[in-house]
């Protein structure tokens, strides 16, 4: 059998794209033909994907909550779970989100020294000699 690929169906003549709202198989899980593997949304109607072939889901290329257009490839099933790709990919992107969030912290750090310039010039000693002036 090798591959097949599941695609954004047709839904509609109007329907040029949908939502990917929740897969129903992971990777690695078996399907067979005509089962339900995912449910997609679109403005007009919201539908299950149904298996286009028997096998193992071996891959899912369109995430949840994703929009794709009519034909695009949402997931590839093979004839083994062996061929399901390793998951050491989906961690390291992970890891990189973070990293680009550390260096927004810093920026708010300048904000309070220029709050601490404007009292600077206040000089408690000059009041005073105001003050004592008035008075005298």
């Amino acid at each position: 059998m090798g591959q097949t690929k599941v695609v954004m169906p047709q839904m509609g003549e109007s329907v040029a794209e949908g939502t990917v709202a929740k897969w129903l198989k992971q990777p690695g899980d078996r399907v067979e033909k005509d089962e339900n593997i995912l449910e997609i949304n679109t403005d007009k109607i919201d539908v299950e994907v149904p298996a286009p072939a028997s096998g193992y889901l071996i891959e899912v290329l369109v995430e949840e909550g994703a929009t794709v257009e009519v034909g695009t490839a949402l997931a590839v099933i093979g004839d083994s779970a062996d061929e399901v790709p390793s998951e050491k990919a989906a961690p390291a992107k992970k890891e990189k989100k973070p990293e680009a969030e550390e260096p927004a912290a810093p920026a708010p750090e300048p904000t309070p020294e220029p709050a601490a310039a404007k009292k600077a010039p206040v000089d408690p000693d000059e009041s005073a000699w105001r003050l004592d002036h008035r008075i005298l």
